[in-house]
């Protein structure tokens, strides 16, 4: 049986304290970058970078396309923290310590909690370089008993049994639906339902007809575990899925995938989804940049 490994409040606190105290930025936003979709956080302005290594408590990212740092600036205005790298169940970590930073920005103020992603796309109509705005999720790994609040309740979080029928806030969808429309993206952005399963090794032709027929728009490795940790703590979602490879589901189809096309198509849409999250983040109604 799986057992999550326990994390003490004080860690969490001592983690949010220190960082606290080495930058005078007080952020309201906290944004996660997956494969290849660290530019994000270069465009924060007034950076400050920590490594991941010289943080308590921090774990470390061990996938290519992820830089492992955490980086606090300004967007739009607007006072955000930057996950330069996320971590991933197949790395080897707990699920505690793969949401460890969903908590951390908890504490630090995080308001707002946008998840980006690459992914692979399982709906027909998908095309490799769409975006897809993350309605909903199907937690294939939280389905057989590995969940982040697998263990004792944090009542400082949130409740024993958290409802996610609205892990993804609607208004912020409907507001990341009226950006992509005003600036000419509808013909490659979707809305549909992600689907995350452990990894690391890509699907199967069975394993991504059984997801399709799911209900599942969209596969991944990623992502559901910081949402659920995110609105067990009472954080407004926003995910985005960027459609990296169209995954096969027929038996004639020699088309394969690897991780380096993967990030190449991460790279060519980086600039997209950087106007993207920027603009949105600017039209947040929220307060506060620097500590006075």
């Amino acid at each position: 049986m799986h057992t999550k490994e326990q994390i003490s409040h004080d860690e969490y606190l001592q983690t949010a304290e220190w960082l606290l105290s080495h930058t005078a930025h007080r952020p309201k936003v906290g944004v996660i970058c997956g494969s290849g979709l660290g530019a994000l956080a270069d465009a924060l302005k007034s950076q400050d970078s920590f490594s991941y290594a010289d943080i308590p408590h921090f774990p470390q990212s061990t996938v290519q396309g992820h830089a492992g740092r955490l980086v606090f600036g300004e967007l739009g205005g607007k006072a955000c923290v930057c996950m330069q790298g996320r971590f991933h169940m197949y790395e080897g970590h707990s699920l505690g310590k793969v949401t460890f930073p969903v908590r951390v920005f908890k504490l630090l103020g995080v308001e707002t909690l946008i998840v980006t992603n690459a992914a692979g796309s399982l709906a027909n109509s998908y095309k490799t370089g769409d975006i897809m705005i993350i309605k909903d999720h199907i937690n294939v790994p939280g389905l057989a008993g590995l969940n982040p609040l697998i263990g004792p309740n944090d009542e400082k979080f949130g409740p024993r049994f958290p409802p996610m029928s609205g892990a993804y806030d609607q208004a912020l969808r409907r507001m990341a639906l009226d950006i992509c429309k005003s600036r000419g993206y509808s013909q490659f952005v979707q809305e549909g339902v992600y689907c995350m399963v452990g990894g690391p090794n890509f699907e199967t032709i069975a394993e991504a007809r059984l997801l399709h027929k799911l209900g599942a728009d969209a596969v991944g490795m990623s992502t559901a575990p910081e949402v659920v940790s995110a609105s067990h703590c009472g954080l407004k979602v926003l995910g985005l899925s960027l459609i990296t490879n169209r995954v096969t589901k027929d038996y004639e189809d020699t088309e394969s995938v690897d991780h380096g096309k993967v990030l190449g198509v991460s790279r060519m849409r980086s600039e997209t989804l950087q106007g993207l999250v920027s603009e949105l983040v600017a039209r947040l109604d929220i307060n506060g940049t620097t500590a006075e």
